[in-house]
């Protein structure tokens, strides 16, 4: 089955017309050389210096003649003659398709073609620049949301939550917990941020203290016995409150302090057992066994799926609506434009990408260049014949007219060349 190939351009009426032009024009220039030999052919007796007039317009009019053949030949029978080797194109689409499939795969598509003009384009550097524009960060954020958002509502729930539980769970059970909350916590510790930790609460232990002193006050008086002063409770009160406020004081101010010291060597030693104790790592091993086991666990899955599809949707509905309710940036939208400007910056790394991104298409490609110049010979051999001469026709066909143009031309110049030879020879 033949088919009718399908290029529509908006700019084929004027290629006809240019077309049309050209072949009034080739066949004009052909008709006054006719012309002329008529004349110069019947006045030569009289004069005979025609005879160099007529040997031109007769060798124009055979050139024009054969050049008029061979490029009509090649869409088309000339004059409708069942000549042999015409309408070339028509009835040799096949074989043009096979050559076509093959020029293109062996010099479009070998490796290094491929691989220099992909060097050239600088992909990663043009895909960096082109993130790191605010709109463009904004489609893609919005793009990705949208399609998380989708593929999340599509997803049902009484198959989700127990898969969610499942994979959480099993993550969790191939997680070692001591030991990732040790080096966690050493974390802390290098940085001393413990200490700015227990300072905190040292502070936040005296404010309390502070703004409690009414509720300390008649506690004491509430615990003391009946028989005991309201001037002694009073003396319980300040020696209690003063032994605080007095240890919180030396604690926050001195770095060396006993009690910054004891909570020092314990969290140090916390964090050693955490790591390299058996027994620790067991009972925290039993304790993490222990709370998946409990029904909360479960629950906890279900809640996390549902918090975080709920934030998902609610992302991308905002964004989808132009960012309803919020000003400037969103975060994924200034986190997509934020990465793509480290990554402009970094040339080192472009060129990582560009190599690794290059490599990949070149493989894609020379894996099936076989396929691609197969499915031109066979998109080729399947056309109309009429149809495909007509597209190669407006294609090439103007150009081809200056064939027949400049074969009528340098006909005549040849003809009178040799004309003038053969008379000066003799």
């Amino acid at each position: 089955m033949t088919v009718t190939p399908v290029w529509s351009r908006p700019d084929d009426a004027v290629r006809q017309a240019q077309l049309d032009a050209m072949k009034r024009r080739a066949t004009g220039l052909l008709a006054l050389a006719a012309a002329v030999f008529g004349a110069a052919a019947a006045l030569e007796a009289r004069y005979a210096w025609l005879g160099y007039v007529r040997a031109t317009a007769e060798a124009s009019l055979v050139g024009g003649l054969a050049d008029w053949f061979a490029v009509t030949a090649l869409f088309r029978r000339p004059l409708g003659l069942p000549i042999p080797h015409t309408a070339i194109v028509a009835t040799r689409k096949e074989r043009i398709g096979r050559i076509l499939g093959t020029f293109v795969q062996n010099h479009f598509l070998s490796r290094d073609v491929i691989a220099a003009k992909l060097r050239t384009m600088s992909l990663a550097r043009r895909a960096a620049v082109w993130l790191s524009q605010p709109k463009n960060s904004r489609r893609v954020a919005q793009q990705v949301a949208g399609g998380i958002a989708k593929t999340l509502e599509a997803l049902p729930d009484d198959e989700m939550r127990p898969l969610v539980h499942d994979v959480v769970t099993a993550r969790l059970r191939t997680l070692r917990v001591a030991p990732t909350l040790g080096k966690t916590l050493s974390l802390v510790l290098a940085g001393d941020a413990h200490q700015e930790l227990l300072s905190e609460a040292v502070r936040l232990a005296a404010q309390a203290m502070h703004e409690n002193r009414d509720v300390i006050r008649r506690q004491v008086r509430a615990e003391s016995p009946w028989w005991v002063p309201g001037a002694v409770d009073d003396k319980i009160y300040e020696k209690i409150v003063g032994a605080i406020e007095l240890l919180l004081r030396r604690i926050a101010t001195d770095p060396g302090h006993p009690l910054r010291v004891a909570f020092d060597a314990a969290l140090r030693d916390f964090i050693d057992r955490l790591q390299h104790s058996p027994d620790a790592i067991a009972r925290t091993e039993a304790f993490k066994e222990d709370w998946l086991a409990e029904p909360g666990a479960a629950e906890l899955s279900a809640r996390l799926w549902e918090a975080t599809r709920r934030a998902i949707v609610k992302y991308a509905t905002q964004t989808a609506d132009g960012g309803a309710g919020t000003k400037g940036e969103r975060p994924l939208d200034r986190g997509i434009s934020t990465f793509a400007e480290a990554l402009a910056a970094n040339d080192a790394l472009l060129d990582e990408i560009d190599a690794v991104v290059t490599d990949l298409i070149v493989r894609v490609v020379e894996q099936y260049r076989q396929e691609i110049g197969d499915f031109i010979a066979q998109t080729v051999a399947g056309w109309d014949p009429d149809a495909t001469s007509r597209r190669f026709e407006l294609a090439v066909g103007r150009d081809l007219q200056f064939v027949r143009i400049n074969g009528t031309l340098v006909g005549g110049l040849v003809g009178l060349a040799i004309y003038t030879v053969y008379h000066l020879w003799h």
